[in-house]
């Protein structure tokens, strides 16, 4: 049987305080570096919780409001959120070039991932800001988006995403989370979505239909309740499927 290794990723540095045992399952992660959670003490503290367990670093930068853990969109002057955003990658960056750790990823959070799948100027404003950084690292992107496809115009390498516990619309795009069922808490439907996306290349939409996607890293929320719980079990479930975790 053909072995399958994925990456798995998980949104941390969140103040959830549930790290040292998320870590142990998963490849990546995206560390809060600001914006809607997190700062300097937190940062630091995650990336050495990182090293520890041969997790992959990313900055996880979002719209600067913690108030409403950045799923909210956001109007914002250009020059403003430029800034608000380099400030953000910044200081997680600065945090590993003292550990000498490298930056694997950026992936933005939230209501700012979501505007910057359609594309468009936004995603524009956002690529100028990563590209301050240069482009030795990865950018994040949802499967099939219009950034996606941006991100590569500008010359950047991008692992196009899947979400392990979230529901799909039939365009690609995320179902509301104000809607019902937008979340998955079950470790079966997680693993059984999982499991599709790896050996399909598609996922069951809300309506009924298939939305086909080739995802390099997959994505489970790091501050769902239960998320521990999902990730053991999904664990377990994929290896009986020959499908691994790559650290």
């Amino acid at each position: 049987m053909k072995v399958h290794c994925i990456d798995l990723n998980c949104d941390v540095g969140e103040g959830i305080g549930n790290e040292a045992s998320l870590f142990p399952y998963i490849s990546s992660c995206n560390i809060a570096c600001g914006g809607h959670a997190g700062d300097a003490d937190s940062m630091f503290e995650t990336v050495e919780l990182a090293r520890k367990h041969r997790v992959k670093v990313g900055a996880h930068p979002s719209y600067p409001d913690r108030e409403n853990f950045g799923r909210m969109p956001m109007e914002m002057d250009t020059g403003v959120l430029q800034q608000h955003l380099r400030g953000q990658i910044g200081a997680l960056t600065r945090i590993l070039e003292a550990l000498n750790i490298p930056l694997h990823h950026v992936k933005a959070h939230g209501a700012l991932y979501n505007d910057l799948a359609k594309g468009g100027r936004l995603a524009m404003d956002y690529l100028e800001v990563l590209e301050s950084f240069g482009k030795a690292f990865l950018v994040y992107a949802p499967c099939g988006s219009r950034f996606a496809e941006l991100v590569r115009k500008v010359g950047f390498q991008v692992w196009e995403e899947a979400f392990a516990d979230r529901a799909y619309e039939a365009d690609g795009s995320l179902v509301s989370r104000k809607r019902p069922g937008a979340v998955l808490k079950s470790p079966q439907e997680v693993s059984h979505q999982v499991r599709e996306m790896v050996l399909s290349g598609r996922v069951r939409c809300a309506d009924g239909s298939y939305f086909h996607l080739k995802p390099k890293t997959y994505c489970l929320h790091g501050d769902t309740p239960n998320a521990v719980e999902i990730l053991m079990f999904l664990t377990k479930s994929l290896s009986e499927e020959s499908i691994c975790i790559q650290k």
